[in-house]
């Protein structure tokens, strides 16, 4: 069953038990933000609320969000309509047939929250959606990478958000399609603390060279929201959110 949320009071997002977002995808529409005038994509969307995050930001770019799921579709297009959006397009499909998304070669910024889990890791739900949200059982890193290779133009950023244990696979999968790591952020709960996350950039044929971002701390010293967070979810924040 859907169900209404609000991004501030600019925006309306439906959402269901199985298709929501958390920190995760708020991070990594914020990591990926496109630029005026850009062609985005958005692979595995869900819900859409990384592109729906991107035009509340006030971007200006067309946007194409894609996902293998229809229930999931159904609910972006529907978020979509109500919140009367033009160059922003839904398409339910799966990411390995990346010719059935667009022509080769168009987009500059393609985001995706992949599964975080490998096929073998973990017991897996016996829920096929809740199944292809949390295990690589539909789509791998290497189906990722080697999508986004076709359709990204020679110097367009592929970004990821994932568990840090995972870095090692993003990059191999990231150099094997001819997609260079050049931007890394940790996500720490607190300082002190081991990340929990990753924010990582590549781009199409670029030369070698990654850029350490300074780490990004979802709690301030005084164990409240950190001013960086509060920024990034400005009036949109919504407590109790969980990431996947």
């Amino acid at each position: 069953m859907e169900k209404l949320q609000y991004l501030g009071n600019k925006m309306k997002i439906y959402v269901s038990e199985i298709h929501r977002y958390g920190t995760d995808a708020v991070l990594l529409a914020d990591f990926s933000m496109p630029k005026n005038g850009d062609k985005a994509c958005d692979f595995g969307t869900g819900c859409g609320i990384i592109p729906l995050v991107w035009r509340l930001n006030g971007s200006g770019c067309d946007i194409t969000a894609v996902d293998i799921s229809a229930d999931a579709c159904a609910l972006a297009e529907h978020s979509v309509s109500e919140n009367r959006l033009d160059n922003f397009r839904i398409i339910n499909g799966d990411l390995r047939d990346a010719e059935t998304i667009s022509g080769s070669g168009i987009f500059d910024v393609i985001s995706m929250n992949p599964p975080y889990k490998a096929a073998s890791d973990g017991v897996m739900s016996p829920d096929e959606q809740r199944r292809t949200a949390r295990h690589e059982v539909e789509c791998t890193l290497d189906d990722i990478c080697s999508a986004a290779k076709r359709l990204l133009r020679f110097g367009g950023r592929l970004c990821m958000c994932h568990r840090p244990e995972r870095l090692c696979d993003i990059i191999s999968s990231m150099r094997a399609a001819d997609i260079e790591p050049k931007k890394l952020r940790l996500v720490c709960q607190r300082r002190g603390g081991v990340p929990k996350l990753i924010l990582i950039e590549g781009r199409r044929g670029a030369k070698s060279g990654l850029m350490h971002l300074s780490p990004l701390y979802i709690e301030a010293d005084d164990g409240g929201v950190s001013p960086e967070i509060a920024e990034i979810y400005g009036e949109y924040y919504i407590k109790g959110e969980d990431s996947k």
